[in-house]
């Protein structure tokens, strides 16, 4: 185990709460005056962290800190002789999750991307509805959001997107996806599989380090950013400009960020994918703790 001093693990506390800071407080403004934000609320609503969990630092599995009370009685961590360090006996318990983790990290790595949606789950979502997600936030093209639908195929691989979509939309997609088959179509190129290395990194917590976990969430955070761009909704009110997938340029425009986010998604998974492979290969046993 590797034992940090408390000056040394509260100055990396410290730069970890400070990039968090300097990419979300205006965010945290708006949260802070009760306003919602269409776009970056999603981050903290569709996934498990709260942006207090988030500006929590974790070491990671195998480090104890010193002079840390402050973490005895998080979830996932256990005093020790040397200080505090996180629970093996917690690392036991989620040890079937690492696995799944790991699997469907692994999977989808080795898979080919895939880059034709063009990130119309958004408007499948919408689709011969008038019960919109963002019932605040306009539709750019208002009645011809269908026709855009009607015109281009529907591709999406992520069973987390696809189940969204309105009933008349779930047809026109080549492939059901399903939570039990989610394994076999998840590809490297889908906006929501580079997104959900955030999800699981923050599902195991404290196990993995901050480090990656930011890392993991600064991917999300631009991986949402062209998401809702790229959707029906006019999000100009919020200084978004569109990515206009109903025309050649902007489905041009859209597989060229894609492919930029995917290659950024690559060394962030492959790191959760070793963290999970040495999580899941240590011996749990609180003895030699």
């Amino acid at each position: 185990m590797t034992v940090l001093d408390r000056a040394t693990w509260t100055a990396r506390s410290a730069l970890h709460q400070a990039e968090v800071h300097a990419l979300l407080d205006p965010y945290f403004d708006l949260r802070k005056r009760g306003e919602s934000h269409p776009v970056v609320d999603f981050l903290f609503t569709y996934y498990r962290l709260s942006p207090a969990q988030l500006l929590r630092w974790h070491p990671g599995f195998g480090v104890v800190l010193e002079d840390a009370p402050e973490y005895a009685s998080q979830r996932g961590y256990t005093t020790v002789d040397a200080g505090v360090t996180a629970d093996p006996a917690f690392l036991g318990r989620r040890l079937d999750t690492i696995r799944y983790v790991g699997q469907l990290l692994e999977t989808t790595a080795a898979r080919p991307p895939a880059f034709g949606c063009f990130g119309l789950h958004e408007w499948a979502m919408v689709y011969r509805t008038s019960d919109v997600r963002h019932s605040k936030v306009p539709l750019r093209l208002g009645a011809g959001t269908d026709a855009v639908v009607e015109s281009l195929p529907l591709r999406c691989t992520h069973f987390d997107a696809f189940r969204f979509f309105t009933e008349p939309a779930v047809p026109r997609n080549p492939t059901l996806l399903a939570r039990d088959t989610q394994i076999e179509h998840e590809q490297p190129g889908c906006l929501h599989a580079g997104m959900d290395v955030y999800r699981f990194t923050s599902k195991l917590l404290p196990l993995v380090d901050s480090d990656l976990l930011w890392l993991a969430f600064v991917l999300a955070y631009d991986a949402r950013d062209l998401d809702m761009r790229a959707s029906p909704y006019d999000l100009s009110a919020y200084g978004y400009e569109p990515v206009r997938i109903e025309t050649p340029q902007g489905r041009a425009d859209y597989v060229r960020e894609q492919s930029a986010l995917t290659e950024r998604a690559e060394p962030i998974r492959a790191r959760l994918i070793e963290r999970c492979r040495t999580l899941a290969g240590i011996n749990v046993d609180t003895s030699t703790v």
